[in-house]
């Protein structure tokens, strides 16, 4: 379950190519594309610039190198050919990324264009309650002061919380132990310990936090049809609190 100071260094690596992922699709113009072309691009860029491997491709029988979630997906959003990309959509890209042997997870909303006030608070919010979560992270807290964390903060602004996902344990495999919920008790579940890795990747919904899978088996909305938006780095407990692992270069300040 923990890794040693080489292994958090391998990982660290994977994870600062991934966040040059996301440098990339800054500078792509979402708006008009296809997911399935952002899905294309991506794998280009990892596989030929980045010389790693998606760790996506094909982990469960998922044949694409990421997830796009738009509007009232929450999660798992399938790359279509057919799916455009327009003014006002709110998209969640999740990726991962393996190199050495270990594997970094992380996903970011985007906002396409001018987007509505109430979609951007939710944004807003969801990123706030992630990095919420993230400085709770030091050894000796729980499990259940990073969900009590988020949750709070989520609430605290009138919404919800996906309780039928969460995040996990990572390293030389996508998903280890243990399981991060995003709600909590302070002071219950698994103690922090130093080299612990794992993701924290709240997904917050406008309406409900029920949610349901549709027809294709991986694409997961709210069930009343409202947005949701979702955020997650992976992160390291270090002796004296946490390491973002997928930190961005446009984050420097909010680390």
């Amino acid at each position: 379950m923990t890794k040693t100071p080489q292994e958090i260094e391998l990982m660290a690596e994977s994870g600062r190519l991934l966040a040059s992922v996301f440098a990339y699709i800054d500078t792509l113009s979402l708006a008009g594309m296809s997911t399935m072309e952002v899905n294309d691009k991506v794998e280009a860029f990892i596989v030929n610039d980045l010389k790693s491997r998606p760790a996506s491709k094909g982990q469960y029988g998922y044949g694409f190198v990421l997830n796009c979630s738009i509007n009232a997906v929450v999660c798992h959003g399938v790359p279509s050919t057919e799916e455009i990309l327009k003014d006002g959509d709110i998209v969640n890209l999740d990726i991962t990324l393996e190199k050495n042997g270990f594997i970094a997870d992380s996903s970011k909303t985007y906002m396409i264009g001018e987007v509505p006030a109430a979609a951007r608070r939710l944004v807003r919010t969801t990123y706030e309650a992630m990095w919420k979560g993230i400085r709770a992270v030091k050894p000796g807290a729980t499990l259940g002061d990073i969900g009590h964390a988020i949750e709070t903060h989520a609430k605290k602004a009138g919404y919800s919380v996906v309780r039928d996902y969460c995040g996990h344990g990572i390293g030389r495999e996508m998903h280890e132990d243990p399981q991060v919920l995003h709600f909590g008790k302070p002071g219950k579940g698994l103690t922090l310990r130093e080299g612990m890795t794992f993701t924290i990747e709240p997904m917050i919904n406008q309406g409900r936090a029920g949610v349901e899978t549709g027809d294709d088996g991986w694409t997961v909305t709210t069930i009343d049809g409202k947005l949701s938006a979702q955020f997650e780095h992976t992160v390291a407990v270090t002796k004296d609190g946490v390491r973002v692992l997928t930190l961005r270069a446009d984050e420097k300040a909010a680390a």
